[in-house]
């Protein structure tokens, strides 16, 4: 269990944020990424932006191409786990299937499913 520079023991874990596009899931996740850092505490935030234009460069939006895209997250989640990283993912992941997948690739308890919950008019506002 890797310990951080307060004497924080830290267990990795995989935190998988989805909901809605435009409720701030990203924003939420750097943020507990700061904190963890600050506590020397080893996280990373893998989201749409960062796995898009590296990882999943030549996957589309199409339904194949999104179970493909989650798929590979959830590899590079596990590698964490291994690694002792704490991983945040950012993901609408409209499937439940995907992330059922994701889940069954960690150890019992690893992974933690965040629904991020906001109502859609709030939404339609950050969107514009």
């Amino acid at each position: 269990m890797p310990i951080g520079k307060h004497g924080i023991k830290s267990k990795s874990v995989f935190l998988w944020l989805t909901g809605l596009s435009g409720i701030v899931k990203s924003t939420l996740a750097h943020a507990v990424e700061e904190n963890l850092h600050r506590v020397g505490v080893t996280s990373y935030v893998v989201d749409g932006n960062n796995a898009r234009h590296g990882l999943c460069s030549d996957l589309g939006f199409c339904d194949p191409d999104r179970v493909e895209n989650i798929r590979r997250v959830g590899e590079i989640a596990k590698l964490n786990i291994e690694a002792g990283i704490i991983t945040l993912t950012v993901f609408i992941s409209p499937f439940k299937s995907d992330r059922d997948d994701a889940r069954k690739q960690m150890p019992h308890g690893d992974f933690l499913e965040i629904y991020c919950q906001c109502p859609i008019e709030a939404c339609e506002q950050c969107a514009m």
